[in-house]
């Protein structure tokens, strides 16, 4: 009857196009859509790792700042870059949508790339020259070439907040769940989407409207929750306040029935006469904020591996810098050694899609594989082996450096640059697992009102974890110095101590896991608002039927 209709050629999600109009799934969407995406995600990341692989370098040798100073500058710059989208979901989820948010976000971010190249190119902007061995013999820039400098900066990572919380949500929302189909080429959407011209897709794009505040929703719940802390909990769910059927299917919203967990939320949804939207929630808003809140104690546990990947752009290019980098004539860059953490993560995401999955999803019968939260674990178990091979590695390099008498004259070190490839490489393969499963779990268990919300939970990770990098190498500089030490990160890399360092964070990690163990263990997955993943999964039951047959 449903095709009979010619309703099932419209999405049954709620997406729309920018008029606001019902779309049909053969003229919108779907990886036709994915496609402009994608393309401008890849150029994109090409400019925001260009500039932050090599930012230590340039603060190092043109803004003259220490290893301390100009790492901890550098991990505070991205930190923020990843903050901002906790705005940027916010905006789009409350006020512009997705769309718009992000064609403003990104007109602010071309003209803080357009300052920050004036900035750096403009002889009169930067400090002069200096040879000096140590930097801090050299001049340093002036207050005003410093504020143009890092206002370029900081006006990138405000562009930044608009962009990243809203292109991963639009790409998967040209997928829809009601479909089968789509469902699955969503599931592989996020694998693909580390491999990633965005305007020119906007004729086949589907969009979701803008919602309501999620901020002013759960706040609503929460604060109904405490103001009835004394009411009793009814046994009956049916008791509870909710909207028709019907109410939610007028504005493409889906009901949530109620569940059991974090069930002193349930209180603000208790009917007390009162129809105050601050005393009295619907059971839906009220599982919604209980979705978001879920995350929480997972998002905690993604703040260490986070602080691993901020060494890419940091300590591990700075070490590159010590050792022999000539093939040829030819002296290779030591920022682009984070090109093989592309690289390597991209051949994993291929390999995890087109056979990983294929293997293990036979046995286990999920469409993913494994669930999001074991190919996270997965992730971790991969940082504590890149730490422990990153200390072994410097531990080498000292020795070496030392033996040689480098140590004091800090000069190059005669060991090859792709002594570091290892470490580069395995955190490319840790963040095919752990960072695509990061994504895709806060945009999975995230309601469908606050997706971009969600996303930024992924976002917000790497951000606190960048800002945690900092600390950690302030503190542990402060710390290693006391009594008369010379500390364990000096400027000089050769006279210092970062295979403690990196061991200290091998430490980190193996904690972290064993606490990712056990809260991972309490988790509940929310229910699926269709019936997608169930006929995936019967196909991929009656699929092994047939070949035992």
């Amino acid at each position: 009857m449903a095709v009979e209709d010619g309703r099932d050629e419209y999405t049954q999600d709620g997406t729309v196009d920018l008029k606001g109009n019902p779309v049909l799934r053969s003229k919108r969407g779907g990886w036709k859509a994915c496609s402009f995406v994608v393309v401008y995600e890849v150029f994109e990341r090409m400019a925001y790792y260009g500039i932050s692989s090599n930012l230590v370098l340039y603060l190092t040798r043109k803004l003259h700042q220490g290893t301390v100073t100009s790492a901890n500058n550098v991990t505070n710059w991205i930190g923020t870059i990843w903050m901002t989208p906790i705005l940027g979901a916010y905006v789009a989820d409350a006020h512009l949508g997705r769309y718009w948010t992000f064609i403003i976000a990104s007109a602010i971010y071309l003209a803080g790339m357009s300052i920050l190249t004036l900035a750096v190119s403009v002889p009169g902007l930067k400090p002069p020259h200096c040879t000096e061995t140590n930097v801090a013999n050299c001049r340093k820039a002036s207050t005003l070439q410093l504020a143009i400098f890092y206002g370029a900066l900081y006006t990138l990572a405000v562009g930044t907040g608009g962009t990243k919380p809203n292109i991963s949500t639009i790409g998967a929302n040209q997928f829809d769940d009601f479909e089968p189909k789509e469902k699955a080429h969503k599931l592989s959407f996020f694998n693909w989407w580390m491999f990633s011209i965005f305007f020119a897709g906007t004729p086949f794009y589907r969009h979701r409207v803008p919602a309501g505040s999620p901020f002013t929703r759960m706040a609503k719940v929460i604060v109904a929750a405490l103001r009835k802390w004394r009411v009793p909990i009814p046994n009956d769910p049916k008791e509870f306040y909710e909207l028709d059927l019907e109410e939610y299917n007028k504005k493409g919203k889906f009901r949530i029935d109620s569940t059991p967990t974090l069930r002193f939320l349930n209180k603000a949804c208790i009917k007390t006469g009162s129809t105050n939207p601050w005393i009295l929630c619907s059971v839906t808003q009220v599982e919604e904020t209980k979705q978001m809140l879920r995350m929480l104690p997972i998002l905690a546990a993604t703040f260490i591996p986070s602080t691993m990947i901020a060494q890419i752009s940091t300590l591990f290019v700075k070490q590159g810098t010590t050792l022999e980098r000539d093939i040829g004539s030819f002296r290779i860059p030591p920022a682009s050694l984070a090109g093989f953490v592309t690289i390597s993560m991209l051949v994993s995401v291929f390999l995890y899609d087109r056979y990983f999955v294929n293997i293990l999803r036979k046995w286990t019968k999920n469409p993913r594989g494994i669930t999001l939260l074991q190919r996270m674990g997965i992730g971790i178990i991969l940082h504590i082996v890149i730490m422990m091979i990153a200390s072994l590695t410097e531990m080498r390099r000292l020795s070496v450096a030392k033996k040689h008498g480098l140590d004091k004259t800090g000069g190059q070190v005669p060991l090859t640059i792709f002594t570091l490839l290892p470490q580069f490489m395995l955190m490319g393969i840790a963040d095919a697992f752990f960072e695509v499963a990061k994504l895709e779990f806060f945009y999975d268990q995230a309601p469908e009102s606050m997706k971009s919300l969600g996303t930024s939970y992924s976002m917000t990770s790497l951000g606190i974890g960048n800002f945690l990098s900092s600390f950690l190498l302030s503190t542990v500089s402060h710390i290693t110095k006391k009594h008369g030490d010379k500390g364990w990160i000096r400027n000089n890399l050769n006279d210092s101590h970062l295979d403690y360092y990196y061991a200290f964070f091998t430490i980190l990690n193996f904690l972290n896991f064993i606490f990712f163990m056990v809260i991972t263990r309490f988790y509940v997955y929310k229910a699926e608002v269709s019936d997608s993943m169930e006929i995936l999964k019967e196909d991929l039951g009656g699929s092994k039927v047939r070949s035992s047959n």
